[in-house]
């Protein structure tokens, strides 16, 4: 069955989603600054879409995604349904990856040039530009979205919230993925396995992050928004969502093994994943 837009796809200016963390990279540059200097995620990761291509696109530049992320997306997944959103669907790693498992994908992404690299990949799920807070499908249309790395990034949180719980079905699932909210609240004192973790700020309060990256000739730069993780949960209680499982992954002994510094994320998580139930 054809998926029915409830109005025309637009970008109505909400951000995009897919980011994650460049967890073997050394960070370059890390800063904060506030709303009111006018940079918002939206507009950041549409300067950056070219560079998150190559990021993602060249076998171990994100190794967190492919070591320590990804693996418990898998493990949270349901079986593929009828319809599932990839929410946030930046270039289309993850609607490939849901194409590949038999799921019947459709994306949307803020970014025009996200979603122009997204359909113009070889394998290439459907994918829109729309507005997060502001979905184009009718109502209960989808019995699975996929928010992976994606809601830290968007500017209106509790709009994306209501907007997925709204085209869920009943018994529709969430499943979501976000920089660990401990991770994005401070930092290590060195790349030491040891290396203190200090939060110098506030973890009660959400700013705004931004984490600079080069990678064998890509320089790439982050934009999210750290959110103490009773915001997410509200976000959800609000929209009438359900948190069923939540996940922190971390490096195992593997990764510890084949770099000491690596066991700097075995203490802290780098990620929190849930996933929530429409009831």
């Amino acid at each position: 069955m054809a998926i029915l837009p409830r109005r025309p796809l637009e970008w109505r200016g909400q951000h995009r989603g897919d980011s994650s963390l460049a967890w073997f990279a050394q960070r370059s540059n890390r800063w904060f600054w506030w709303q009111a200097c006018g940079v918002r995620m939206k507009q950041g990761w549409e300067r950056e879409a070219e560079n998150w291509a190559r990021f993602t696109r060249v076998p171990g530049h994100d190794r967190a995604h492919e070591d320590i992320n990804l693996p418990v997306l898998r493990e949270l997944l349901p079986p593929p349904g009828c319809r599932t959103l990839d929410f946030g669907c930046g270039e289309g790693r993850i609607g490939r990856l849901l194409q590949s498992l038999g799921h019947q994908v459709a994306g949307i992404d803020a970014s025009p040039s996200m979603v122009k690299l997204a359909r113009g990949h070889q394998v290439r799920p459907a994918a829109a530009v729309a507005d997060g807070a502001a979905l184009p499908f009718g109502d209960e249309v989808f019995d699975l979205v996929v928010a992976y790395m994606a809601l830290h990034d968007v500017d209106n949180l509790v709009g994306a919230a209501a907007e997925i719980a709204r085209v869920l079905e009943p018994n529709g699932r969430l499943c979501a993925a976000i920089v660990h909210p401990l991770n994005s609240a401070g930092e290590f004192e060195g790349s030491d396995g040891d290396a203190p973790f200090v939060i110098s700020g506030s973890y009660a309060d959400a700013f705004p992050v931004s984490d600079v990256v080069d990678r064998d000739g890509v320089r790439l730069t982050f934009h999210s928004e750290h959110r103490p993780l009773e915001v997410y949960s509200r976000a959800l209680e609000a929209a009438g969502m359900l948190i069923e499982a939540i996940r922190e992954p971390k490096a195992d002994d593997r990764l510890v093994a084949s770099n000491p510094s690596n066991r700097r994320w075995a203490r802290v998580p780098l990620f929190l994943h849930l996933r929530a139930v429409k009831p």
